[in-house]
Order: C-alpha cells, then sequence, then structure tokens
C-alpha cells in the first residue's frame, strides 16, 4: 500500500444521541494526524493528512518500524503533552514545522513527541480497508508493538458515558465515535466516525491581518479570518487572543500579501491588509454569532497539515 497517494479517513462533528449503539469510543487526541508506513526494507514513513512526508520532523519515532517488525500501514495521532501530561497542540508548534534534521534532532531530545495509533490499513502487503472498524482494531492490538518508544494503541470503550466523563476529567479535546461494522475509507470524511467535542474548536483560513498599536504598530495585532462555504471563502471574524510575538514572527513570514479581499462578503475594517489564503489556523472560542462571526476566539496555532479548501465551519 503505497500511503504517498492515501489520505486518512475523517470524522464528521455529531450528537451523544447520534452514537448511543453501534459504536466504539475513543479519545480525541490535540494532536497532528499521521500515516505511518513500515516499508518491506524496514523503514518508518510518516504522512501528514495532505500527503506530505513528515517523517525527518520526528526522528524519535524512528524506532517503531523495528518495534513492529514487518511492513504495515497504520492510522494514528502525534501528540505532544504540557507539564500536566495533557494533550496540548500548543506545545506540539515547536515540532510541527522544522525541516532541517538537526534541528529536529534537538527538538526531539527537548521536547519529545509521542504517536498513539488507532488503525491498522494493511499488514505484510495484505489490504485491509474493507474489514469492519472492530476487526482491525483488534488486529492492531494483536500486533503487540514493542513498547519501548514513545507510541502506543490507546485503549476504546464501549461506555460513552464513561469515555465523555474521562475525557472532560483530564481535559482531553473529546471523544471519536466509531461504528464497530465500518470499512476504513481513505479520504472520506464520514458519519461512520463522529467527534463530540467537549471544547469549540475551528480550522479557519488566514485572509489577512489588521496592524496591532503600541509595540506591535505596523505589525500583526490580529488575524481575518474565514471558512469555506458555496460561494468561496466567508469573513468570520477577527483573532489576536493568543498570538505571541513568536507566532507573529512566524506568521509575517508566511503570509503572501495580495491588494484585493479573498473574502466573498465585506471585510468591516477599513485598515485590513489582505493576503493570499493558503494558511490554515486552529482558534478555540465560545459561539457563533448570528451573522457568522468566532465570538471570542484564541488563536492556538498553525496547521500545515490541513488544505484551506476543505475548511468549513463546524457546528
Amino acid at each position: 500500500m503505497d500511503v504517498s497517494n492515501l489520505r486518512p479517513m475523517l470524522a464528521v462533528p455529531g450528537t451523544e444521541a447520534e452514537v448511543r449503539h453501534g459504536f466504539r469510543y475513543e479519545f480525541k487526541w490535540d494532536g497532528v494526524r499521521a500515516l505511518v508506513a513500515v516499508t518491506a526494507d524496514g523503514a518508518l514513513q510518516l504522512r501528514s493528512r495532505n500527503g506530505i512526508d513528515i517523517t525527518a520532523r520526528y526522528p524519535e519515532l524512528a524506532g517503531l518500524a523495528d518495534a513492529i517488525g514487518r511492513p504495515a500501514v497504520l492510522d494514528g495521532e502525534i501528540v505532544a503533552f504540557d507539564a500536566h501530561g495533557r494533550p496540548s497542540f500548543s506545545a506540539l508548534q515547536s515540532r510541527m514545522h522544522l525541516a532541517d534534521p538537526t534541528r529536529a534532532a534537538r527538538a526531539a531530545a527537548a521536547d519529545p513527541v509521542a504517536l498513539l495509533l488507532f488503525d491498522l490499513l494493511s499488514l505484510d502487503g495484505d489490504d485491509r480497508l474493507a474489514w469492519p472498524q472492530q476487526t482491525r482494531r483488534a488486529a492492531l492490538v494483536d500486533l503487540s508493538i514493542a513498547a519501548d518508544g514513545p507510541w502506543s494503541v490507546p485503549p476504546d470503550t464501549d461506555d460513552l458515558d464513561a469515555a465523555l466523563t474521562i475525557a472532560t476529567d483530564r481535559g482531553l479535546e473529546g471523544v471519536v465515535a466509531k461504528r464497530v461494522d465500518a470499512p476504513y475509507r481513505p479520504g472520506v470524511r464520514s458519519k461512520a466516525w463522529v467527534k463530540l467535542r467537549l471544547a469549540r474548536r475551528q480550522e479557519v483560513v488566514v485572509g489577512g491581518w489588521r496592524p496591532g498599536k503600541g509595540h506591535r504598530a505596523g505589525r500583526i495585532g490580529s488575524l481575518l479570518v474565514g471558512v469555506q462555504d458555496a460561494s468561496g471563502l466567508r469573513y468570520a471574524g477577527g483573532v489576536g487572543s493568543g498570538l505571541t510575538e513568536q507566532e507573529i514572527a512566524a506568521l509575517e513570514a508566511a503570509l503572501i500579501p495580495r491588494r484585493d479581499s479573498p473574502f466573498h462578503d465585506a471585510v468591516e475594517h477599513r485598515d485590513a491588509r489582505f493576503a493570499e489564503p493558503h494558511l490554515v489556523v486552529d482558534v478555540r472560542f465560545t459561539e457563533w454569532t448570528p451573522d457568522g462571526r468566532l465570538r471570542h476566539p484564541v488563536y492556538l496555532g498553525r496547521r500545515s497539515d490541513k488544505d484551506p479548501a476543505e475548511v468549513v465551519r463546524e457546528d
């Protein structure tokens, strides 16, 4: 199975009532999705959700190939933990964008990640995409992957209430419900996988920025962001909270200026500066306003693994 052209199966937002029967439940980890391949010659390959080779960014995971010990393709999540042992997307920021192997090695020693595996797509060259979800997961557990590195197979459960309680108590992002008889559908956002978020999160596309004041005069004070709808990129408001000096510098280097607005609707700020809508970021917020704006958004970080064309509003 060639992971370079493979895309992970995706979940849709949903409600508890939708997933009470015929599902099992896993925790939703606040990390970066990764398709994991062990090749016939024993090498490890990691691919992001949009197909980018990210193997060199996480050298501490190289030993997983020997731990599995046979050709395989798996699905999982790369996660960083904060000082309290909770998954932290912000903590992962220092690792996500490192391409230089020397810097990646130093970062791995200082801020190691973990790889949490939850699906088995191929083993010994045999395609298992059509297998039911619970059969694939049982085969993953049966691999008995040697736990001598930063990787594991987290448990699942048939008790939704217990899963939600544990996720709440441990400050996790939520729960993913997976239909037990569902095949694996690469690249498809399917109701066979339903995500139940405990905190409201949204991926948004950066389409511009507004200058700050004081020591940020002339620099980014807030980002102008949007989500895709039937007409194109719809303006969803500004995000200023959570922007650190380090992130502002990285954003300024990444944004590509443009003369006209990338949003199909009006932006109500005369000092708006527009940019090519190629950058995706994560925000936390309280609610959507009636006119489609994010209320009290907080910037969490950049996402190099998401295609701006796929960023839609998640209610």
